[in-house]
């Protein structure tokens, strides 16, 4: 159940009651693809840094361990030893990106395994059955998610194929969850909204799914190669269409930067691997900007990444120690740095939590764009 508890223009403040528990939103869903952050964090290192949500990949944990492995451990959860809500992609993104040899057909993609080639199917049914088996809390719907670059001939076809997938995965999840072996008998599925640039397609393909009454809405296929205006345009027309009442989720956004305009924009849910990809390069975001703990200025610099701030590496490390792990390819330097920004990511949503509570969400945004972008 979704819960609006404050509205500022479109930005909404919610809470998503699940199996899992409450999601505070707007949030920020921490990406352990393969039921693990990068970087070596660890299940109690994502409670101490505030992560409400965590992201799992379906295509990636079908491919290893295997589905149907992690179902006899007892699901998701139990396998990674994490008791809040989990949202599990659908497979479709990484089908469509990793696999370069693919076949696209009505009943769903024949393709080939990145890691050994092997032969796979995957449909709207096998990817709501390989998520019934995770057992996450929230299964995304199976779609192509085409290049934004795409004619739009092929986005037509692909947006109407992708609405017909749909209607099969909501039938197949309703079935999962009615069976006695099934171990989250209360998975919700989110649909995805796709389209491309193409405003119209967009906004019918909205009113399409919304019909559906399902339990939440993505907006997918974006930032994959549009500009950010392109994108913000496209949420301005889009997401008025998608229902209020229900949680909205950008998929695979973004900076923090785009997050703020996300929320402005009536965007829910956001994931991302900026952070934890970023990190591991020596990358941190501040609220005084980006930093590159490769550059040699920071080579005795005493001060912790950023002063005042309470996440892991902050409260022990130095600029210095941690830049001198980094170099030396240890791998506390890069879990360190992955904390910091996860950290900075899970705080942010904090602070837009409490400036929608407030109401003072438009002055929070106009200065905390301000200090990202110091220069």
């Amino acid at each position: 159940m979704y819960r609006i508890l404050k509205q500022e223009g479109r930005a909404k403040r919610g809470e998503f009651t699940t199996v899992h528990g409450v999601i505070q939103t707007p949030v920020f869903m921490n990406v352990g693809t393969v039921a693990a952050i990068k970087g070596a964090v660890s299940t109690e290192d994502l409670e101490q840094i505030g992560t409400l949500v965590e992201l799992s990949n379906t295509y990636h944990l079908h491919v290893r361990p295997g589905d149907k492995v992690i179902k006899q451990l007892g699901g998701l959860h139990r396998f990674m030893s994490w008791n809040k809500p989990i949202l599990t992609d659908s497979g479709g993104f990484q089908v469509f990106s990793l696999a370069k040899l693919r076949k696209i057909k009505e009943e769903g993609v024949y393709f080939n395994s990145h890691i050994d080639g092997r032969k796979i199917f995957m449909g709207p049914e096998e990817s709501m059955q390989i998520q019934s088996n995770l057992a996450s809390t929230i299964a995304m719907a199976f779609d192509e998610c085409p290049n934004s670059l795409a004619d739009r001939a092929y986005v037509q076809a692909s947006v109407d194929r992708t609405a017909r997938w749909l209607e099969r995965c909501q039938k197949e999840m309703n079935r999962l969850n009615s069976l006695e072996d099934t171990i989250n008998k209360n998975q919700l599925l989110f649909g995805i909204n796709q389209g491309a640039v193409y405003k119209d397609i967009r906004v019918e393909h909205a009113k399409q799914i919304t019909a559906m009454n399902l339990d939440g809405y993505a907006v997918g296929g974006l930032a994959v190669g549009e500009s950010h205006e392109e994108m913000y345009y496209i949420l301005e027309e889009t997401v008025p269409y998608l229902p209020v009442d229900k949680p909205t989720y950008l998929m695979g956004v973004g900076t923090p930067a785009n997050i703020l305009e996300g929320v402005e924009r009536g965007i829910d849910f956001f994931d991302c691997v900026y952070p934890s990809r970023n990190g591991r390069h020596g990358h941190l975001y501040t609220n005084q900007g980006k930093i590159n703990l490769f550059n040699a200025k920071y080579e005795l610099d005493e001060r912790p990444i950023e002063e005042g701030c309470n996440c892991p590496a902050c409260r022990r490390y130095s600029r210095a120690y941690i830049r001198h792990l980094l170099k030396a390819r240890e791998m506390l330097g890069m879990r360190l740095c992955v904390l910091h920004n996860l950290y900075f990511y899970n705080t942010m949503m904090k602070e837009i939590r409490d400036a929608l509570d407030k109401g003072e969400f438009a002055a929070y945004k106009k200065r905390k764009l301000s200090l990202l972008f110091t220069p």
